[in-house]
C-alpha cells in the first residue's frame, strides 16, 4: 500500500510539473497554446479599425474588437471582461471624436496611459471635419464613411505599431501603403457606382445621421430620424418633417442600419404611407458597426460596398 501511495504522490507531483510548464510556455492547462502569446496585444474599440489593426500587424498583432456586429458604439458601456483585455493591452485604438463616449468614464477608472490609448482621428484635417454639437468634441464621428479621410486612420494604426515593434517597421509602411491604394480604389469605384443615380435622387434617409461624411463625399444629402448620436431619441416633430419631405418629393426608399433598431424608420414609413406616398425600405446599411466575421460585410471594403451596391440599387 505505501508503495502504491508513493506512486501516487509522484504521479501528482509529475503531473503538476507538466501543468506549469504547460502555462510557462503559454499554454492553458488544456495545453492548448496562448493565441496572445509573444505578439502584441492591440484592443480596438470598434470592427472598422480592428480591421486595420489585423491587416497592418499581421501575425505579429494579437487584434481585438471590444464591439461586434450589430453593437451601437454611442451607447456602448465596457463590460468587466473588456476592462480585463484593456488593462492587458499594449496598445488600445479608439475613433476618438467622442464617439465612444460612454467609455470616457471607464478609460479614466482604470487609469490608461496617453501612451497606450491612441485615437485614429489624430491626423485628420480639422476644417474636414463636419460641426456636430451631439458630441462633446463638437465634430461628427463618423469619417470613416468617406475612404479618403479613413487613409488618416490607417496611417495613425501603422506608426503607433510601428512604434511598439520598429524591428518590422518597414513592413507596417508598406501594408499601409497598399491599404491606403486600396481605399483610393474603392473611393473611385464607389463614384462610379454612384454615378448611376440621378444627382436629384441623391436623397440618403436612414435611422441615424451617421453618412454625413458619405454625403459630402459623394453628393448626397443626407437625413437621419436621429441625429449624428443615437443617445437622443427621435422626436415626433422629426418623423412628421421627413414623412412631409419624404411624401412631396417622392423618395423611392429610406433605410434601416444594422447597429439601430428599426421600428423609427417603420414608424415614418407608415408616416408617409398616410400621406399617400409608398416608401418602401431600400435594405440594411452598416453604420456604426459591420457584419459578422468571415462574410464581406465584416471588413471595411466589404462593409462600405454592400452600403453602396445596396443604395444605388434602392435609388437609381
Amino acid at each position: 500500500m505505501r508503495i502504491i501511495a508513493l506512486a501516487m504522490k509522484f504521479h501528482r507531483f509529475f503531473f503538476g510539473i507538466l501543468i506549469a510548464a504547460g502555462l510557462a510556455a503559454g499554454c492553458g492547462p488544456s495545453g492548448e497554446p496562448d493565441p496572445a502569446e509573444g505578439k502584441l496585444k492591440v484592443v480596438s474599440t470598434t470592427g472598422m479599425i480592428n480591421d486595420i489593426v489585423k491587416q497592418i500587424g499581421g501575425d505579429r498583432v494579437y487584434a481585438v474588437a471590444l464591439m461586434g456586429p450589430g453593437v451601437d458604439p454611442h451607447l456602448y458601456r465596457p463590460t468587466a471582461d473588456d476592462v480585463q483585455k484593456l488593462e492587458s493591452a499594449d496598445l488600445i485604438f479608439v475613433n476618438g471624436l467622442d464617439l465612444e463616449g460612454r467609455m470616457a468614464e471607464t478609460f479614466a477608472k482604470i487609469n490608461l496611459s496617453e501612451e497606450k490609448v491612441k485615437k485614429v482621428s489624430e491626423y485628420l484635417d480639422p476644417a474636414t471635419l463636419i460641426k456636430s454639437p451631439s458630441f462633446a468634441e463638437g465634430k461628427d464621428p463618423h469619417f470613416w464613411f468617406d475612404p479618403t479621410m479613413w487613409r488618416t486612420a490607417v496611417a495613425a494604426v501603422a506608426r503607433a505599431i510601428a512604434r511598439e515593434d520598429e524591428y518590422e517597421k518597414v513592413t507596417y509602411g508598406r501594408r499601409a501603403d497598399t491599404m491606403q491604394a486600396e481605399l483610393d480604389a474603392l473611393d473611385a469605384w464607389i463614384m462610379e457606382q454612384v454615378a448611376q443615380i440621378p444627382p436629384e435622387r441623391r436623397v440618403l434617409v436612414t435611422a441615424h445621421d451617421a453618412f454625413g461624411y458619405f454625403g459630402v463625399r459623394y453628393g448626397f444629402r443626407v437625413l437621419g430620424i436621429q441625429g449624428t448620436n443615437t443617445a437622443a431619441e427621435a422626436s415626433p416633430k422629426t418623423i412628421k418633417t421627413l414623412a412631409d419631405e419624404i411624401a412631396k418629393n417622392k423618395i423611392k426608399a429610406i433605410f434601416v442600419e444594422s447597429s439601430v433598431p428599426k421600428g423609427t424608420v417603420e414608424a415614418l414609413q407608415e408616416a408617409v404611407k398616410s400621406r399617400g406616398w409608398n416608401v418602401k425600405i431600400g435594405g440594411q446599411l452598416f453604420s456604426d458597426a459591420m457584419g459578422e466575421d468571415g462574410t464581406p460585410e465584416g471588413t471595411y471594403i466589404g462593409m462600405v460596398k454592400h452600403n453602396v451596391n445596396t443604395i444605388v440599387q434602392a435609388l437609381k
